[in-house]
């Protein structure tokens, strides 16, 4: 029996032929599909578990069959796997079976993959508007750092962009004068997304000043050395501005301020296709779980100020 590889070593360093098919998907991945490294990761994160347990029973990728799937499926539920983590793993074998049998490869297709239980409903984090107004007003405007952060933080909370995307936003795709933005979110999906008249007036303020930080790139947001904004550094920032605001610095992140974003606009009326666009979610489905946020708050409100809301009374 072949040494199992372990998941730290490269994926084609694989036997029996699972290698050279781990290399040819992940290529396939980033040049025919467009997908993002972290996303080709997270699926090959998927795969190599797969195939330690394939080589383990010495099976190749062309003779997997549904019997084989259901077994490692099963074994990785044993293991402790999270609903959403098998979930998420149905789809990434379902996406390489497809990948193989574009390449005319033998075995088991897509739909030999069980689907799993449908993982609960996590309802996304949020923050009310008065904690997102004190989160917006914690850098110090007085300092030419703290105008670049409170241009940051404005175009988060009204654009609802993912991290990636604020951190590789060029200078180029703000178009101030018309009041939206250009971007290439997941899947190199171009979307406009507008902005309003806060964000705008930051921005234009942060502009004056990017100058004088001697730019050595075109990313519109720029660290003292006049390199682009990391994830890393702007998540640090964000959770000290928490603190400044006094807010739990593990309940902000960018992501939260996204959910803000979209839960805010359907709270004042936003239709879910708008939302759906301006957050580029290419399925609606995706986008609908803020419909169930937005009904939670609603139904929190009717309890806390309807007069009727109460059980009823013993006089009825």
């Amino acid at each position: 029996m072949p040494r199992p590889r372990t998941l730290a070593e490269p994926e084609h360093g694989w036997p029996l032929g699972w290698g050279a098919s781990l290399v040819e998907f992940r290529t396939h991945l980033a040049v025919e599909r467009g997908l993002s490294a972290n996303t080709s990761s997270s699926y090959l994160s998927d795969l190599n578990h797969l195939a330690a347990w394939a080589c383990g029973q010495e099976i190749t990728a062309e003779a997997l069959t549904r019997d084989h799937l259901t077994v490692f499926l099963v074994s990785q539920q044993a293991q402790g796997k999270a609903p959403r983590s098998l979930a998420r793993m149905s789809s990434s074998l379902r996406a390489f079976l497809t990948f193989l049998r574009m390449e005319g490869g033998g075995g088991a297709g897509p739909e030999a993959v069980v689907k799993p239980p449908r993982p609960p409903r996590i309802l996304p984090r949020t923050l009310g508007e008065s904690q997102v107004e004190a989160l917006l007003n914690a850098p110090d405007t007085a300092t030419p750092l703290g105008v670049r952060d409170r241009a940051w933080l404005e175009l988060l909370y009204a654009s609802g962009l993912r991290v990636s995307e604020l951190t590789g936003l060029p200078a180029l795709s703000v178009f101030l004068d018309e009041g939206f933005l250009k971007v290439m979110g997941k899947g190199r999906k171009e979307r406009l997304i507008p902005f309003g008249a806060s964000a705008e007036h930051w921005m234009r303020a942060w502009l004056v000043l990017r100058p004088g930080f001697k730019p050595k790139g075109g990313e519109l947001f720029l660290g003292q050395r006049g390199e682009g904004l990391s994830r890393q550094h702007l998540w640090r920032l964000l959770k000290g501005y928490a603190r400044v605001a006094g807010l739990r610095a593990e309940a902000v992140s960018p992501h939260v301020l996204r959910h803000a974003f979209a839960t805010h606009l359907l709270d004042h009326g936003a239709d879910l296709r708008s939302v759906q666009a301006m957050l580029g979610h290419a399925d609606i489905s995706t986008t609908q779980i803020y419909t169930h946020v937005h009904q939670a708050r609603l139904r929190t409100l009717y309890d806390q100020m309807h007069p009727r809301s109460g059980p009823p009374s013993a006089d009825g």
